[in-house]
């Protein structure tokens, strides 16, 4: 009897030491988590921001296993060129139907399918991202800067989402008034 008290004590205590961690979603903090965007062409570049309207990020213990992420596509502000130097037209620009079209497409979505850890701290990411109502697959590294934030470069071609405006792609004679097909975003998130 003896013995079987104290095996009985010695499971317990075994699976009182084993814990799983469950996951947990996490909202991000809209106002801290930021995204910049570059958009380049044949004379230079312009850059500038988009905010976030909404995300969740999954998180299993210290490992960042999911998200969603949606981006308020009205709030594009372009913040290379000064108020009445440009920046209007611009801005007013991308939000047309020649690129963005936001008036019908106010948001942009990504959702996050797969995701793996490479035990450093940063995490290689396929995920599907939705423009004016198209999906595409994207990849990039998503670096998990502490517990609560982390950060990811991405490069989008925009042909893909219908956004043909200048693109050397698609248009003949565009000189040095060609667009690049890609624009980056760098993703700061705060959760």
């Amino acid at each position: 009897m003896k013995n079987l008290k104290t095996i009985a004590l010695a499971v317990i205590v075994a699976l009182g030491s084993f814990t799983t961690t469950a996951q947990t979603n996490k909202k991000i903090d809209t106002k801290k988590s930021s995204i910049t965007w570059v958009g380049k062409k044949v004379t230079g570049q312009h850059s500038g921001t988009i905010n976030f309207s909404d995300g969740t990020i999954a998180i299993n213990g210290k490992s960042i296993r999911g998200g969603s992420f949606v981006v308020d596509m009205t709030s594009i502000n372009t913040t290379d060129l000064e108020a009445g130097k440009g920046k209007e037209k611009l801005d007013g620009h991308l939000k047309a139907d020649d690129f963005f079209g936001v008036d019908k497409y106010p948001t942009a979505k990504l959702e996050i399918k797969l995701i793996s850890d490479n035990g450093d701290g940063t995490f290689n990411v396929s995920a599907n991202l939705t423009i004016k109502d198209q999906t595409n697959p994207v990849t990039f590294t998503l670096k998990s800067t502490s517990r609560s934030t982390a950060t990811a470069t991405l490069k989008v071609d925009r042909t893909k989402y219908g956004i043909k405006y200048g693109s050397g792609s698609f248009f003949d004679g565009l000189g040095d008034k060609a667009i690049s097909d890609e624009f980056e975003l760098t993703v700061n998130l705060v959760f």
